[in-house]
């Protein structure tokens, strides 16, 4: 397994969030991607408060689920909370120098600028183009 973690959120990525979307109607689209390449997964989504990461694994495709490690942990309150979660999770599994993206919709959640942000817009979800950028990252 590569030493690479991809932070993944659900809303606005997996799914759009506009009213009526298919839950995880993209997710066949990252599931391509692993198909060639692979990565350790970190589940960052909200959901991760509110479903059993096994019961995650099950929503999500074959191709994904052996490569999900596990969810990063309490909330943190204060600006760029996504990102402060990561580098949580990172920190507390002595993997400070890790490479890293987070696939999210939410840029509010990261200093601007970031460069560990792919960020999907949340009325499509992930398309065809934050894949290329996942996978060139992952090459």
């Amino acid at each position: 397994m590569s030493g690479k973690y991809l932070f993944l959120d659900f809303d606005g990525v997996l799914h759009p969030t506009t009213h009526g979307s298919v839950l995880f109607s993209n997710a066949h689209l990252l599931a391509e991607a692993f198909l060639r390449h692979q990565c350790n997964i970190v589940i960052s989504s909200s959901w991760r408060f509110h479903v059993d990461l096994e019961e995650i694994k099950l929503r999500l495709p074959d191709a994904i689920q052996p490569h999900i490690i596990g969810v990063t942990g309490k909330a943190y309150i204060g600006q760029y909370a996504r990102y402060h979660e990561i580098v949580g999770y990172l920190h507390d599994r002595d993997k400070h120098f890790a490479e890293w993206k987070a696939l999210d919709d939410s840029w509010i959640e990261f200093p601007e600028g970031c460069d560990n942000l792919i960020r999907c817009n949340p009325n499509t979800g992930i398309t065809d183009q934050e894949v290329k950028l996942l996978i060139d990252w992952l090459k």
